[in-house]
């Protein structure tokens, strides 16, 4: 029986991430508010609970009353929202920075018992990057308004929907070279499911207050990872490293993705600070890359599924 004094509210539920934080939140009992700007996208989600147990509520973190409406009587609020990209100047800190905010602090005035904030591996109010001083800055925010947070900074995260492998992939079944930026550039992809894990796993009352940075098993450079997916696929195609001020004229052209912020983030390694909090310390072992790409990436395989099949997780 559901508790109706169990609720959890998450912003940005119906996203990567979020889809695999609202099925565990409802594997246990909790009934999850998803906070989205659009809810009819999120009606996915419903068949994860028992009837009523998932609700889609409009609720984008710049907009006051409808957010807190979202918090209001909720235990337990976790604020997944971020691009990585603007539509239009000012959205990293429109999102990141004030959106956070905005939520961390109505949920302290709800008087909610718990908030866990996920921000990223990078956030550093001195990054060259847009996006990790926009992270920075959404930290301090949350921190201000609600002390006892929980603050999860992962790495690049990898699953059957990511945004990384699969696009590498998709890349190799048209493209004869794969252009990358940064080849050097160390990352730590993190299990997507491993996160989720982790977010529950930070309600634990000795997480209150801490920072906690979720790196993978394994820290390979970009062009390994890049590497790794042709292997998976089975493509033989050329990694062609661009030269920073080549990529920065790619990024300036329409319906190319990358941006100017996405080539200064790859300037810095995304892995794990040495003697921080980790995985480890919330009780969970990372699951490897190679137990989990070679499923849904076989999808691009010559012969295979198709670039548009769906994996469950």
């Amino acid at each position: 029986m559901l508790s109706a004094h169990k609720i959890a509210t998450v912003f940005g539920g119906s996203g990567f991430l979020g889809r695999h934080v609202v099925r565990r939140l409802a594997a246990e009992g909790y009934i999850v508010r998803i906070a989205v700007r659009d809810t009819e996208g999120a009606k996915f989600l419903r068949p994860m609970g028992a009837v009523g147990q998932i609700v889609p509520l409009y609720a984008p973190v710049e907009l006051e009353a409808d957010a807190a409406r979202a918090v209001a009587g909720a235990e337990l609020v976790v604020n997944l929202v971020g691009i990585l990209s603007e539509s239009r100047k000012g959205d990293f800190n429109r999102i990141h920075a004030q959106g956070a905010g905005r939520v961390a602090r109505l949920a302290a005035a709800a008087g909610v018992a718990q908030f866990i904030h996920v921000s990223a591996i990078g956030a550093d109010a001195a990054s060259p990057s847009a996006y990790g001083r926009s992270k920075a800055a959404g930290e301090q925010a949350v921190r201000a308004a609600f002390p006892s947070a929980a603050i999860l900074r992962p790495s690049i995260l990898f699953g059957a929907e990511d945004d990384f492998f699969n696009r590498f992939a998709a890349m190799a079944v048209t493209l004869p070279i794969i252009p990358i930026v940064h080849a050097a550039t160390k990352l730590q992809p993190v299990y997507v499911d491993d996160v989720a894990a982790a977010v529950l796993a930070a309600r634990a009352p000795e997480a209150a207050g801490k920072i906690y940075e979720l790196g993978g098993a394994e820290q390979k450079t970009f062009r390994e990872l890049v590497a790794l997916t042709l292997a998976y696929t089975g493509r033989h195609r050329a990694i062609l490293g661009l030269p920073v001020g080549v990529a920065r004229l790619l990024a300036c052209l329409p319906g190319v993705p990358l941006t100017n912020s996405q080539i200064n983030m790859l300037a810095r390694d995304n892995v794990v600070a040495p003697g921080v909090h980790g995985l480890a310390a919330l009780g969970i072992v990372p699951t490897l890359m190679e137990m989990v790409l070679p499923q849904y990436l076989a999808r691009y395989r010559a012969g295979g599924k198709g670039a548009n099949a769906v994996f469950q997780e």
